[in-house]
């Protein structure tokens, strides 16, 4: 059973704008609110690259390739992340992943969680 389930994909034109959400379950879902959370993103032919990352107390860094287009939030209520994307390019077009970072993990830390669901495919094209 996924304990992390990505949704929100889909195709948009260049400028254009997505939210895609983080769904956590089982002992993803328990210990949810400890946990430093992820989003990242792989292009065909491309290595897997961080996107954002969120703290507990909701602190939160960016790739540089995205800084300043897309936001990170997080429900620890609803055991949610999400990415909003906005003023999307081309080149952001890849599968996006969310996944835990640590427990109380600061941000920028490589990811804890080793294992990868399905994602959710973003393609920005004309």
């Amino acid at each position: 059973q996924a304990q992390l389930v990505e949704s929100g994909g889909g195709l948009v034109q260049p400028g254009g704008s997505l939210r895609l959400s983080c769904t956590a379950s089982g002992a993803s879902g328990i210990f949810f609110h400890r946990y430093t959370m992820g989003w990242y993103r792989q292009a065909p032919g491309k290595p897997r690259e961080m996107v954002a990352h969120i703290s507990v107390s909701d602190r939160s860094i960016y790739g540089e390739s995205v800084k300043g287009r897309f936001t990170i939030s997080r429900d620890n209520e609803k055991k949610t992340v999400d990415l909003q994307m906005n003023n999307l390019k081309p080149e952001d077009t890849a599968v996006y992943y969310c996944n835990v970072v640590g427990l109380y993990a600061p941000p920028g830390a490589s990811p804890a969680g080793d294992k990868w669901g399905q994602g959710t495919q973003v393609t920005v094209s004309s």
